[in-house]
């Protein structure tokens, strides 16, 4: 139905895409894995329209087409749910799910909100999601969200006659369990109208979603592979092009933490999201904040950085009291904070490396009010080379990059300004099997450098591959620490039982 045919794509100083072939059947559901920078985003967003290939041909049903935008290619019945999210929050869920389809509610020059609602709803239902239509996009969770994104891409249906091809870009990056298994029971049910091409580095999921998959390595297809004829280990072999540490979590490199202590909670309260809280992070430790969505974790994260404030108990920073709450405070503190949304917390789109990685540290380049640019350069290049980010030069778009090498200028950033406080909130969230080894070796070195770090993991082994000390939340209460000792560390089911 759907085959891309020798798409070539390049930008400055990066080959993105070489002669790649792909294609996609009627019904099918068709799997990408690929590093950070293997060039499976640069592939999606051809496959959408917001590029255009420098050479090779896209033909639908046998058909060239050549899209211009991604309007002309959802004309076609191409949709994406992108893993980033491309809601605009301060919107309602109903704006947001007919963003520029707005004209079929207007009537004289007025919307009617009530049919807009009505129709909203029956895109909900088609994602089994019980909300509001009137409800502000950003009052809602993360999960909730994404499923928003899928029923704006489901509306496709209602305004294109021929079949859909859809595009999950990490859609099951930060869903629970019972939504991903939600997800994929929606996707099947839809076969019967669409084809899916699903993103994940996930490679469990992949396998079981999908068909066939496609392995990209260095902007191009390495193998294309059946769902019965697939291997982990040589899917993941042929992405890295090495084999897989098995030491994956780096826990020979662990080792004990020092006994100042960079952060304590007594008590700490803050209502309807944590009560209680009480624990002492040192220097060199790996303290991991364990629990369902909604448990407190990401809440207690952000009150240590400045951006909530308590309502009750005691917040010590480095053995000085905090009493006011904000950013600032946090940075002069020297706390870094790596969130779980990098695109729209962690970099700014549109800026260029070198600046992102000064931007919270600015006035260590300035003299007089003006910037010493040569010297933010010079320090971002050896960043560059010390966390090998995947960069033509410091002049490259932040935005530009691949999910892994931003969350290593993020890290940069802080590691830079001397942050020796780092919070990390899903930190590998979205990136390949290779560029989370990176982030897992610059997590043992910031421990060896004496960085307290507090870790909101991705998954569960990873909390308990990574961690010194391990707090289970629910609820918003605490339930239960563990320590983490190397091969003496907590089960799986340790940590489950008593967060559900």
């Amino acid at each position: 139905m759907y085959e891309l045919k020798a798409i070539d794509k390049k930008f400055p100083g990066v080959h993105a895409l070489k002669a790649v072939d792909f294609k996609i059947g009627r019904g099918e559901i068709v799997g990408l894995v690929g590093e950070n920078g293997a060039g499976k985003s640069t592939l999606m967003k051809v496959i959408y329209g917001a590029y255009k290939p420098d050479g090779g041909t896209v033909t639908i049903d046998g058909t060239a087409v050549r899209f211009q935008n991604p309007r002309q290619a959802m004309d076609h019945g191409i949709g994406m749910v992108f893993q980033e999210q491309s809601l605009i929050t301060n919107l309602t869920v109903m704006e947001n799910i007919f963003l520029g389809f707005e004209q079929q509610f207007v009537k004289f020059g007025v919307i009617n909100w009530k049919t807009m609602a009505a129709a909203a709803k029956a895109q909900l239902a088609k994602v089994k999601l019980d909300i509001d239509p009137a409800t502000i996009t950003a009052n809602l969770s993360f999960a909730q969200r994404q499923l928003v994104e899928l029923a704006k891409v489901l509306t496709l249906e209602e305004r294109i006659d021929g079949d859909l091809v859809i595009l999950l870009d990490e859609p099951t990056s930060v869903l629970a369990k019972e939504e991903v298994e939600l997800l994929f029971k929606l996707v099947r049910e839809l076969t019967n109208r669409a084809s899916f091409i699903f993103v994940s580095h996930r490679m469990d999921e992949v396998l079981e979603l999908s068909d066939r998959v496609y392995v990209m390595k260095d902007g191009a297809v390495v193998d294309v592979v059946t769902r019965d004829a697939a291997n982990i280990d040589a899917i993941q072999h042929k992405m890295v092009g090495r084999d897989i540490d098995k030491e994956y979590y780096r826990e020979q490199w662990q080792k004990p933490y020092g006994d100042e202590v960079l952060v304590s909670f007594g008590n700490v309260s803050l209502n309807g999201r944590y009560k209680d809280i009480s624990f002492d992070l040192h220097r060199g430790e790996v303290l991991c904040l364990v629990g369902t969505e909604g448990s407190g974790r990401e809440a207690i994260l952000r009150t240590v950085f400045g951006l909530d404030k308590p309502d009750t108990g005691t917040v010590t920073i480095k053995g000085e009291p905090v009493t006011r709450f904000h950013a600032r405070g946090g940075v002069e503190r020297g706390i870094g904070y790596v969130p779980r949304e990098r695109k729209v917390e962690g970099i700014v789109a549109g800026m260029n490396v070198y600046e992102n990685m000064t931007l919270s540290q600015m006035g260590n380049y300035a003299s007089g009010g003006v910037l010493r640019i040569s010297e933010e350069k010079d320090m971002a290049r050896s960043w560059i080379d010390r966390l090998g980010i995947k960069t033509p030069n410091v002049y490259k778009d932040c935005g530009g990059l691949s999910g892994g090498n931003q969350q290593k200028v993020v890290l940069a950033k802080w590691r830079s300004g001397g942050s020796d406080i780092i919070l990390l909130d899903h930190p590998t969230r979205g990136l390949d099997i290779g560029a989370k080894e990176d982030v897992y070796d610059m997590v043992r070195e910031m421990c060896d450098d004496g960085v307290g770090i507090i870790l909101v993991a991705d998954t569960l082994e990873e909390a308990i591959g990574l961690s010194h000390s391990i707090l289970v939340l629910k609820d918003g209460e605490m339930q239960k620490r563990f320590d983490g000792t190397p091969g003496d560390k907590p089960s799986l089911y340790d940590l489950v039982h008593h967060m559900i």
